[in-house]
């Protein structure tokens, strides 16, 4: 069964934006080899909302070109929830088209205990992918 790990610096990274940018979604890309994150990419929500994002596209296929570049792989795509628990909505099930793709979900409805999430889309069907923070 796939697992998405991500170590402790990371999810503390995204953490900090979540909380940040917050109450509008943060998001970024995170990217690594064999289900193990390695790079977080912050990026910049365009939507400026608290229950949407979307990320700029030049900003986004510069990042891909990177990983690329890096020999890595897009892992995942991962948004914030400043208010909402850490599930997909039906606008995120609607919009995961980037196929092989953990879509994360960071939940600060609990305040100082962030929620995470992961799931993988299929044709609309949404199937849950544990997500392991590591400690390194």
């Amino acid at each position: 069964m796939l697992k998405l790990n991500i170590p402790t610096h990371i999810f503390e990274q995204m953490t900090e934006q979540a909380r940040t940018e917050a109450p509008v979604e943060a998001c970024g890309i995170l990217a690594g080899t064999n289900s193990k994150v390695q790079k977080f990419y912050k990026m910049k929500n365009a939507e400026r909302r608290g229950d949407h994002f979307m990320m700029e596209p030049g900003e986004q296929f510069a990042v891909v070109r990177d990983i690329r570049s890096s020999s890595l792989d897009l892992l995942a795509i991962y948004h914030s929830h400043p208010e909402t628990p850490a599930r997909l909505s039906a606008e995120d099930i609607r919009l995961a088209l980037t196929p092989n793709v953990v879509y994360v979900i960071l939940s600060l409805q609990n305040g100082n205990d962030p929620d995470i999430k992961g799931f993988r889309v299929d044709n609309g069907t949404v199937i849950n992918v544990p997500v392991e923070i590591s400690h390194e």
